[in-house]
């Protein structure tokens, strides 16, 4: 089967049940602090069309709970990691809006499941990206700002144990994410041509560029702007994009600090809370999930 996504605009719920017990089994370790088995084998491990609309669900329940939609972000722009999943484009998550912090702010304890964080280009838009056949172009004008971001990458699925449809059911694996003080007009800055060097506790753990992320993190907003306009939820403005990482991905612990230094955007940086939190309920005792809606689509908030 390939894996390059469906066309979201033909009905694909033909498991509406496993969609729905695979979007409760991801909220339940999200709200536990517990993670997951897999969910492929409820979904499969490759129909991405089937695991967007788990994560699709899973918004949706994050929505009811209070939170909003603030954005997107980007992964699989890695050539290395994309070849480890068998698959040769992105895929994409929500961003949510307790999900954002400010530089230098501390991600409290048990916030992130199984963390892992990447050094990213964040882009925010003036303008709604709408209609087909979005251009490189378009997305540069659509764009109001460039600053540097920290993603904080988080699993609800045990040792990161995850197939391609796994990481889209789970929203691409997103788990928070840290905005710098700087705001750099994007006719003041190339993207594909930024360098990167991130540290943890003042050591070197992740270097990379602009260019790693799909060739230019232009062309991955590009990528995202399609696909988003095909799933009638178009980028709008004021929305938050991550547009992929520019290094590698390192694991963090409680306590750690770390640093990502971006040519011409400046730094972002974030602590991590120092303890892991002890009332964190076992998966065995903790509340049942709200009901999950049916699984058909409405357009995002925005």
């Amino acid at each position: 089967m390939s894996n390059s996504i469906a066309d979201p605009t033909v009905a694909h719920y033909s498991e509406p049940d496993a969609v729905r017990s695979a979007a409760r089994r991801l909220v339940r370790a999200a709200r536990s602090g517990t993670p997951c088995d897999p969910v492929r084998d409820l979904i499969g491990s490759t129909d991405v069309a089937v695991a967007y609309s788990v994560a699709e669900l899973v918004s949706r329940e994050r929505v009811s709970a209070g939170a909003h939609i603030v954005g997107r972000k980007i992964g699989l722009t890695s050539a290395a990691v994309q070849a480890q999943l068998g698959v040769d484009q992105p895929d994409f998550g929500f961003l949510h809006s307790d999900m954002e912090f400010l530089g230098g702010d501390e991600i409290p304890a048990g916030a992130v499941l199984q963390p892992r964080v990447e050094a990213e280009i964040a882009f925010v838009l003036a303008a709604d990206l709408v209609g087909t056949s979005i251009t490189e172009d378009q997305v540069r004008d659509a764009i109001a700002y460039a600053v540097p971001a920290l993603e904080i990458c988080g699993s609800r699925i045990r040792d990161w144990d995850i197939s391609l449809a796994d990481t889209v059911a789970d929203n691409a694996s997103a788990g928070a994410f840290v905005l710098g003080p700087r705001h750099i007009a994007i006719d003041h800055v190339e993207p594909r041509e930024v360098d990167m060097v991130m540290t943890v506790d003042r050591e070197v753990v992740s270097t990379g560029s602009g260019s790693a992320c799909l060739g230019d993190p232009i062309r991955a907003v590009t990528w995202l702007a399609n696909q988003a306009q095909c799933f009638g939820q178009p980028l709008r403005a004021r929305q938050v994009i991550l547009s992929g990482a520019l290094g590698p991905m390192v694991p963090v612990r409680p306590g750690a600090s770390v640093r990502a230094d971006l040519t011409g955007l400046g730094a972002v940086t974030v602590q991590f809370a120092a303890v892991d939190n002890p009332e964190a309920p076992d998966s065995d005792d903790a509340d049942e999930p709200t009901a999950l809606p049916p699984a058909t689509r409405k357009p995002e908030d925005k």
